[in-house]
């Protein structure tokens, strides 16, 4: 399987295709892909941890001791816990969160989904994700996952992006329209 055939390309892309058709030949692609998301939301809420993937300082063992530790805890799968040893034993824990995406976008690829990211400027309620949702699956005629971010930049609003199409109904966007439209009138 190509890399370049599923958006996922670069030294991330590869180690994302590795660790699918590991899990995919092991029958494990939902187990890996959750001990992911709880590791990214271990790497996402912890500075700590954070500063440990991104450290050239810290040495390989030291690093894969504490990934397997970490994920030990978390009772992550072994494929799991060997493949981030792979990756801090290569000096690679840096590019973790983007093999993460990686894995996740080749899997939801694989199953037909697709991926909305949705930034508003606060955090949605479970009604307003439910409604977006229901809208996407809709105009898109499949399966969508939502991945939920805060901007407070953009005042009020959405900002969806699904793939290269984005729909941008931010305040500041409108905002910013508006400025423009009275500079050219003057």
């Amino acid at each position: 399987m190509s890399s370049d055939t599923t958006g996922a390309t670069g030294l991330a892309g590869r180690y994302a295709t590795a660790l699918y058709e590991l899990a995919e030949s092991e029958k494990a692609l939902d187990q890996v892909a959750d001990d992911l998301r709880a590791l990214s939301v271990m790497i996402e809420g912890s500075g700590d941890l954070t500063r440990m993937v991104r450290s050239p300082v810290i040495s390989r063992t030291e690093q894969g001791a504490a990934m397997d530790a970490i994920l030990a805890k978390a009772e992550a799968s072994d494929l799991t816990r060997k493949f981030a040893g792979v990756v801090a034993a290569n000096r690679r824990l840096f590019a973790l969160p983007d093999i993460i995406d990686g894995y996740l976008a080749i899997l939801a690829g694989r199953r037909g989904e697709v991926t909305a990211e949705v930034a508003s400027a606060a955090p949605l309620s479970d009604r307003q994700q439910a409604d977006i949702l229901a809208t996407l699956e809709n105009t898109l005629g499949g399966s969508v996952t939502i991945k939920a971010s805060v901007d407070p930049e953009i005042l009020g609003g959405l900002v969806v992006r699904v793939g290269s199409r984005l729909v941008d109904s931010s305040l500041r966007t409108k905002l910013n329209q508006m400025r423009n439209a009275m500079r050219g009138a003057g």
